[in-house]
Formats: structure tokens, C-alpha cells, sequence
């Protein structure tokens, strides 16, 4: 049974006002598209929290509901609270953004994989710009949970509860920087590991401490932490995967490098810190940062192209029409979390989420929109309205692959030759090289700028995402590149032309897998 709360309405001037009934239509028939045991949904307002759902079970064997105060393990959305961390000690004078990140490593060292690369900053690591790979060691393949569109990228993980090593031991011959820092994005829960580690090393304390301490606390976030203790424990929501077999819970584990993604919190909690981010670092209970370095966190400071959105420090930096978007999601098996703010329009949406088939991509699109609706922006749509412009088709055409060896590995796993652009049926053509059916028919290519024919839209009909801007331009290195906009991310694929009869070899061995997959 669904249960809705309001909470306690301050009056804001200028601010969207938050229709309860409204909102709460616009949950259900969210739920109604995709199934979750549990799901809570919060909108907050400048200073204030302003709304609250609950929907389902945080624990199907106890039969617990969902609440405000039920824990959930927010995976990701810790790195916006790294970054505040790291942000702090900047203001304090402790850590310049463009020094060597080294310069305040302590417990292991960052090491070039060439001579010749500039060293990677702080600004790198709070980028995905460090030039880091995702895996760094072949035997945490054994714990890609939940499978590898769904889990946790690859790293060392234990029983909940059990003896996780040291970041220095884990790292204990050094992180390898194998890309040249400052030329490409590749998301990486290292580099956020390392910056953590930057904080303990630079602050002397521990971790958990400087969280409970300079964050937590002033923002009374009480029921949040690093750590699993007796009180979070007993209010732990359980993880679970829906599937073939029906609900299962997913494995209780921990993973390695806390301040990539270890944080436990309510939605309670998470809107207090939600409503001070749009409150310029000041909340009810206290202030965590100055408004202008908020203001700084929010702008792109990376961007392969500046028709994509960029990456912030700590934050994706996009926009909704003419409205400035910033935000971050977190993935762990058996949990997704989002919190996505419009922060000059000083509303935002959180939502935690402990088990639903497809979230890391349905919640981005549906909380997304729900934004959209809040402050009154349409839906972005695949656009009908523009001509085709085939006397650039030929300089489009051919074969795009993620960078080598700091790519994301669940984007490799599902298109481990690139993608293709092609021309078929009069239309422009996009599909990725794969042996998997759905994804090497292809779709078009749909023209989305009237006054630049290097912008398109994808619509992805049968995903949880309903469609992604894709641009064509160059990369830093200067090569022929294609930058999508997934969730935020800015993913650069480089060009790699295929021409003439090895462009039909391809074809024909793509053709051979994908009939022995249907077979199969």
C-alpha cells in the first residue's frame, strides 16, 4: 500500500508550487510502468523539504514499509558528498584543485603509465578526467554483482561486515594513471576512492569521522553514515532483483573505497542535503559550504563538446530548456538512488529505490521528467520537424569505439566492437556492433537542431531511457569523434572507418553471430 506525507510547507517566494495530489499521480503511474518492492520519492524546495512518498516494502519477510526514515544503501550518491568534503578543505586553503593530486596522497602513490603525462589534479580526479581504468584488478571480475548492467562495476567486495583491506594495501603497487589525465571522461569509482583518501590524508581523520563531523551534523543528517551501526542496521532496507525466479534478495556485501559509494541514508536525510544544495551550501541546521563554491561545484568543468552536457566537480552538469539541471544517481545491487535539482529554480527531486528491473536506466528518465514537470519544461522528444541533411552522411559514416582501457565496462560488454553508422532505407543509421539482436538491427538517427546537422536524437523505445542527444564533432586528441549525453555522462566514441570490403567482412561476421545467438 502506498503511503504519502507531506512535510511541512515554508513559504518560499518565486519558488513552483508543490501540488501533493498532482505529484502523487505522477508516482503512480511511474510505478505502474516499472515495478519496485520499495520506492521513496521526496521533493524539496530551497531550504526546505517539500513532499514525500512512500511506495512498497523495505523488507518483504518483515513485512516493513517504506518510510522517510528507512535506510537505504545510496551507492553513488556519495561522491557529491566526497566532493563537498574535498571542497572544504579548498576553502580552508588545504588543497589546490590544479595541484598534483599526489601532492596530498599519502597512502599510495598515482603512477603515469608514460613519462611524458602531465600529472593528474584534484580538478581530474573530481572530473573522471585522472586518465584512471575501472578495473584494476582481474580478480574483482568475480564481483560484478547483480550482472553487468546492473550491479556495481568490478571491485574487491566481502561479506557485510567482513575485513576489507586498506586502500594502500589494495593499491599497494600504486594506481596506474594509464590515459593521459585531462583528455577524456571515464567514470570511475577509483578515482572517488582516491579522493576520499585525499580528504583522510590532508584532514587526519578518519573518513566516517570528517563526514559525521563537517557534514553530517550541521546538516542533521542524523540517521546517516559510513558506517552500518545498530541504528542504521535496524532500519536497513534489503536489496533485491526481480527476475525470472520472481523477487530474490541480492547478496548483503561490501565494497572496497568508501568514498566512491559507501554512504547508508534516509530519504529524509537525503532531502535535507538535497534542500542544501539548493540553499547555496546553508540548510535549517547549519551551512556546509559558501554559495560561491557551490556555484563553482555546478559549473562544467569538463566537457568534450559544448553542445553535450559537461561534468561538474562532484556533479553532472546539464540543462532542461533554459534551466540549469545538475544532479547524480547511485547504483548498488538491489538499490538506485537519484537526486536530480533545477537549482536557480530552487526545486529538486530525491528518489531511493531497493529493487526494480532496469532503474539505473528507467529512474533518470522518469525523476528527470518529474523535474520537468515541477518547472514547467516539455519532455525532450525525438523531433519530426527537421529535414535530413544527407550531403553530410558520407563524413558521418563508419565505425566509433570507447577509448581503450579507461572505458566503462558495462558499455564495452554491450558493444564490444563500437557502434556502426550507416546509411540503410534512405535514413541515417545508428547500431551497436554486437552480437546481441536488438541492439545490432539499429534505429535512425534523428536530425534534433534546425541550425547545426551534426546534432541528433536517438529514441530508445524498448529502454528505460526514452532517448539520448547524440553529436558529432572532434574529441581533445582532435580526432573524429561522436559525444552522447548517457544520464549526464559525456561519453566521447572515437571514429574508426571502415571501408570498402573489410566494412562488408564486419558486416557478415556480425550477420554469423547474430544468427547464432537466434539459433541459440
Amino acid at each position: 500500500m502506498a503511503r504519502q506525507a507531506t512535510y511541512p510547507q515554508r513559504e518560499t517566494g518565486g519558488l513552483p508550487t508543490i501540488d501533493t495530489l498532482r505529484l502523487r499521480t505522477w508516482v503512480m503511474e511511474m510505478l505502474n510502468r516499472h515495478p519496485c518492492v520499495g520506492l521513496a520519492v521526496g521533493v524539496v524546495r530551497t531550504g526546505s523539504p517539500g513532499f514525500f512518498h512512500g511506495h512498497g516494502l523495505a523488507d518483504i519477510a518483515a513485512n516493513t514499509p517504506v518510510t522517510q526514515d528507512t535506510v537505504f544503501r545510496i551507492g553513488s550518491l556519495t561522491k557529491p558528498v566526497t566532493a563537498i568534503a574535498v571542497m572544504q578543505l579548498h576553502e580552508q586553503g588545504l588543497i589546490d584543485l590544479d595541484a598534483p593530486a599526489g601532492d596530498y596522497l599519502h597512502a599510495y602513490a598515482l603512477v603515469p603509465a608514460q613519462a611524458g603525462f602531465r600529472p593528474a589534479t584534484v580538478r581530474h580526479l573530481l572530473t573522471h578526467t585522472a586518465g584512471i581504468a575501472e578495473v584494476q584488478h582481474l580478480r574483482d571480475l568475480l564481483h560484478l554483482e547483480a550482472g553487468p548492467f546492473g550491479g556495481r562495476p568490478p571491485q574487491l567486495s566481502v561479506r557485510a561486515g567482513g575485513p576489507l583491506p586498506s586502500l594502500a594495501e589494495y593499491y599497494c603497487r600504486g594506481l596506474p594513471i594509464v590515459a593521459e589525465p585531462g583528455t577524456a571522461f571515464a567514470y570511475c569509482n577509483h578515482g572517488y576512492a582516491t579522493l576520499g583518501q585525499i580528504v583522510e590524508d590532508v584532514s587526519g581523520r578518519s573518513l566516517e569521522r570528517y563526514f559525521r563531523e563537517r557534514i553530517f551534523d550541521p546538516l542533521g543528517m542524523q540517521d546517516t553514515g559510513l558506517v552500518r551501526s545498530g541504528a542504521v542496521s535496524s532500519r536497513l532496507a534489503t536489496g533485491y532483483a526481480l527476475g525470472r525466479r520472481g523477487v530474490q534478495a541480492t547478496p548483503d556485501r561490501d565494497w572496497i573505497g568508501a568514498g566512491a559509494g559507501g554512504i547508508y541514508s534516509t530519504t529524509r536525510d537525503i532531502a535535507r542535503f538535497a534542500a542544501t544544495l539548493l540553499g547555496e551550501g546553508a540548510g535549517e541546521n547549519g551551512s556546509v559550504l559558501r554559495p560561491d563554491t557551490i556555484a563553482t561545484m555546478y559549473e562544467p568543468h569538463f566537457r568534450p563538446d559544448p553542445r553535450v552536457p559537461g561534468w561538474g566537480l562532484g556533479f553532472f552538469s546539464g540543462r532542461a530548456g533554459r534551466h540549469r539541471v545538475v544532479g547524480h544517481d547511485g547504483i548498488l545491487p538491489g538499490f538506485n538512488s537519484a537526486v536530480f535539482l533545477a537549482p536557480d529554480d530552487g526545486v529538486g527531486v530525491v528518489a531511493l529505490t531497493n529493487g526494480s528491473p532496469g532503474a539505473f536506466g528507467w529512474m533518470e528518465t522518469e525523476f528527470k521528467r518529474l523535474l520537468r514537470r515541477l518547472i514547467d519544461v516539455p519532455d525532450e522528444v525525438v523531433r519530426t520537424d527537421i529535414p535530413q541533411r544527407p550531403e553530410i552522411w558520407a563524413e558521418l559514416r563508419g565505425r566509433y569505439r570507447l577509448p581503450a582501457r579507461i572505458s566503462d565496462l558495462r558499455g564495452r560488454l554491450a558493444m564490444p566492437g563500437g557502434v556502426e553508422v550507416f546509411v540503410r532505407g534512405g535514413r541515417l543509421m545508428i547500431r551497436a556492433l554486437t552480437p546481441i539482436p536488438s541492439l545490432y538491427r539499429g534505429l535512425p538517427l534523428c536530425p534534433d537542431e534546425e541550425d547545426d546537422p551534426y546534432v541528433f536524437r536517438l529514441g530508445l523505445p524498448e529502454s528505460g531511457a526514452s532517448s539520448l542527444r547524440v553529436v558529432f564533432g572532434t574529441a581533445p586528441s582532435g580526432t573524429a569523434a561522436m559525444h552522447v549525453d548517457l544520464g549526464g555522462q559525456p561519453i566521447s566514441l572515437i571514429r574508426r572507418p571502415v571501408e570498402g570490403g573489410k566494412a562488408a567482412a564486419v558486416r557478415s561476421v556480425m550477420r554469423r553471430r547474430r544468427r547464432s545467438q537466434e539459433v541459440r
